[in-house]
């Protein structure tokens, strides 16, 4: 029997002026372990008249994983931040009782042509931290474990697993890993995997019970500890997940939380902007849509 209880394909989700392809969250499945959000930007070519400008925003109640393949974006935000954030290195910033940040194409490439591609995560908080300070980390790529096992690249983005353990500091039981292959292998690493687990193809393809998968689809495991398959030849893949919490979690725009109540206080205090500005971005800025659709 198979072990994939859904498949998920990328559809496609405006960003302001910038098309994504949204795997997370899906009707049938909100969430896997604490993801509960993940967009795939790109690859698009930008021209030196457009940029990616992703106005000042606010968040509550989770943390934000940017993971570029290509391209550069400055982040800035209400903690002071202003990093610019380049292909392999981790910007992993936690929102808890509310943060705001801006993500833009950096000033001396915004009259250049340039691309873009890259990976766009939300993990949800624990309940008891939910509330907690905003907090802001840049991990850089030769801090990432990698490693190869037979003929197989790995990268441990976040979390815990193959008893090594990200710099990246998570507040929940949760990996996300990369693996890459040139070669048509099969992978089986279910020892090493718990809780609720995602396979997500960025490019090439694998197989499992005779059936091909290709890139831009996210597979669902009914069982992470049976996670084997084969990959094809030049395929990139990623693998999320990790223990799901008891609770249920409510998504409204920009916000997570365990209560509604929550969502409406984030929600009146950005309509009133009473959330902290960005010093240097102060005057724009996203309004809370009127109709929501996420």
């Amino acid at each position: 029997m198979s072990n994939i209880n859904l498949i998920i394909a990328e559809r496609a989700a405006n960003i302001g002026k910038f098309m994504v392809g949204r795997l997370l969250p899906f009707r049938q499945k909100r969430m896997v372990g604490p993801f509960i959000y993940i967009d795939h930007m790109g690859p698009v070519k930008l021209s030196e008249r457009d940029n990616f400008d992703v106005l000042p925003h606010p968040h509550i109640g989770l943390s934000t994983l940017t993971f570029l393949f290509e391209g550069s974006i400055m982040h800035r935000d209400t903690l002071g931040n202003e990093v610019e954030i380049k292909p392999n290195a981790i910007n992993w910033m936690t929102a808890g009782k509310g943060i705001v940040h801006s993500e833009r194409t950096p000033e001396y490439l915004r009259h250049s042509d340039k691309n873009m591609h890259g990976l766009q995560i939300w993990v949800a908080l624990p309940k008891d931290i939910e509330q907690m300070e905003p907090e802001f980390f840049h991990i850089e790529q030769k801090q990432i474990p990698i490693w190869t096992e037979e003929n197989l690249q790995f990268k441990l983005v976040a979390g815990e697993a193959f008893n090594r353990k990200s710099p990246v500091p998570v507040y929940s039981k949760l990996y996300m890993i990369e693996i890459k292959s040139l070669t048509k292998q099969v992978v089986n690493i279910g020892q090493h995997l718990y809780g609720e687990s995602g396979l997500y193809i960025l490019e090439g393809g694998i197989e499992s019970e005779g059936n091909i998968f290709e890139s831009k689809q996210m597979l669902i495991a009914k069982d992470s500890t049976l996670c084997e398959f084969t990959i094809l030849e030049n395929s990139t893949i990623y693998i999320f997940g990790g223990d799901p919490f008891p609770e249920e979690r409510f998504i409204d725009w920009n916000f997570v939380a365990t209560s509604k109540e929550l969502i409406e206080q984030a929600k009146h205090k950005w309509q009133a902007q009473t959330f902290p500005k960005i010093k240097g971005d102060e005057t724009e800025f996203i309004p809370y849509p009127s109709l929501n659709k996420k």
